[in-house]
Parts: structure tokens; C-alpha cells; sequence
């Protein structure tokens, strides 16, 4: 089964669209629940041909932190968030624990050494955006590689490796919480943008990319502060401050 179709049999019907959703919001992204396994998720599916960027310092310094706080500042200059999630770790000064790029400028080098903490949980991934393309790599290959992205951050652990699963989950794990992460397809062409609605396992969350998605390479950005801006589904998760930020940025209307 292909990606396209995977994804079509994963989805069901999405949420009402709220009215104010502005036609370029609605052709960035579509979000949409899904269910693999008995469990709930939310799915938002990205082409790289969208302006889709890493966000974590205004230009004063300070951490956006919010996408509130974000998507005002873009407003500001005619254009707004059409979609957006945390994306990846980071230290409680909301600084990225690994690698991190913003508009070609790298604020964090490559971390591949194990460590502490799901980051630390061998082997972990670099999400790359490049110029219409976009790959979740291993840290290793990655750095064997050394793509161009534009836009890039570090997080970990891998979820799904050259369509296999990380070594280390186990289908019995009884550790559960609200995941989310990112799966890119094979070509590098489209990204698909996962939360869970219940506690899930890594094991669990990972089959929903593997299996349920079909996806080669899929990465864990997070599982205590997983946050979901996708306005298309009148949706606009609140909480902790956020350290990096993924989003795709469209014209106001």
C-alpha cells in the first residue's frame, strides 16, 4: 500500500472547518483525526513545497514560547501561522538540546553521543528542510550525509528507521503519554505531523508511522508538552512555555 493510500484509510472525517480558515490556510495543510490500533490521533499533513519554517527567538532574544505569541508577530507583517507543533527538546532556558537551524543559520551543532532522557536514546534524528524537500535522518547518516536544510532541528528517540521500528520499544511497554512527532514519505515531498489523543507507547505511536502511515523514517519530538496549533480544526493547544517551533507560514486574508 502507498503512502497516499495508507494515509486515506487511516483518516476519518475531519472536524467542521471553522469559518474564519482562510482558503490559503486550508491548501497549506490538512489535519484531520485518525485512528490506528484502537487509538486516536490527529494528523496534519504538510507538503514541502509549503513555507514551513523552525521558530524560537524573536528578534529581541526572546523565546516565542507560545503560538499565540507567534502567530501575532506574523500578523504584524501580513502572514500567519497556518499550522504549527513543538518541535523537539530543550534545556529550561528553552534552548534546543540538539541540533537546530533557523533560515540557514545553526544556533545548536549535531549532538550524537547517548545520554540521558529520550534525546539520549540512541538513535535519535534531525528533521532537514531543504528547498522543496524535507527528510527525518538518523544523526549518523545525517552527519555522513550532510544535507542543505534551510531549516532543521534534533530530537530523539527515532521512531521509525529505514521502515523499521527503534530497537529498544517494546510492545509491552506500560509507559503512556500524549506523543507527537513527525514521518516524512520516501521522496521527501510530503510530511505528516502526528499527535495522539490518549497516552500511547513509543511502540504504539511508532506502528502509526510504520505500519499505519508507511513511512520510512519517522522522529519523537515529544511526550510532556506535545502542543497542536491547527486553527483548520479550531484547534490551539495551550500550556508551557515552548522551546523550538515548527510551523507553516501562510499570507494573511
Amino acid at each position: 500500500m502507498s503512502f497516499h493510500a495508507a494515509l486515506a484509510a487511516l483518516t476519518l472525517a475531519a472536524a467542521a472547518l471553522v469559518p474564519s480558515l482562510t482558503p490559503s490556510q486550508a491548501a497549506a495543510v490538512s489535519c484531520e483525526g485518525a485512528s490506528h490500533e484502537g487509538r486516536r490521533y490527529t494528523l496534519c499533513t504538510v507538503s514541502a513545497e509549503e513555507d514551513l519554517r523552525t521558530f524560537l527567538r524573536a528578534p529581541d532574544g526572546t523565546v516565542w514560547g507560545h503560538f499565540s505569541t507567534l502567530d501575532a508577530a506574523l500578523r504584524q507583517k501580513g502572514e500567519t501561522l497556518a499550522f504549527a507543533m513543538n518541535a523537539g527538546m530543550y534545556h529550561e532556558d528553552r534552548a534546543p538540546v540538539g541540533h537546530y537551524v533557523e533560515n540557514g543559520q545553526e544556533e545548536m551543532r549535531v549532538i550524537s553521543s547517548p545520554g540521558p532522557g529520550n534525546f539520549g536514546m540512541l538513535p535519535n534524528g534531525v528533521l532537514c528542510i531543504g528547498t522543496g524537500e524535507a527528510q527525518v535522518y538518523e544523526t549518523r547518516d545525517f552527519l555522513t550525509r550532510k544535507p542543505d536544510c534551510r531549516f532543521a532541528t534534533q530530537s530523539g528517540p527515532m521512531l521509525v528507521i529505514d521502515g523499521e521500528l527503534h530497537p529498544r520499544f517494546l510492545p509491552d511497554s506500560t509507559s503512556r503519554y500524549i506523543r507527537n512527532g513527525v514521518g516524512t514519505s520516501d521522496d521527501g515531498k510530503t510530511l505528516v505531523f502526528a499527535i495522539s489523543e490518549e497516552p500511547v507507547s513509543f511502540y504504539e505511536f511508532g506502528t502509526l508511522f510504520r505500519d499505519g502511515l508507511k513511512m520510512p523514517n519517522a522522529l519523537f519530538f515529544d511526550g510532556n508538552v506535545s502542543r497542536l496549533f491547527a486553527p483548520q480544526i479550531g484547534r490551539t493547544d495551550i500550556g508551557r512555555t515552548l522551546g523550538p517551533i515548527i510551523g507553516v507560514v501562510v499570507p494573511a486574508e
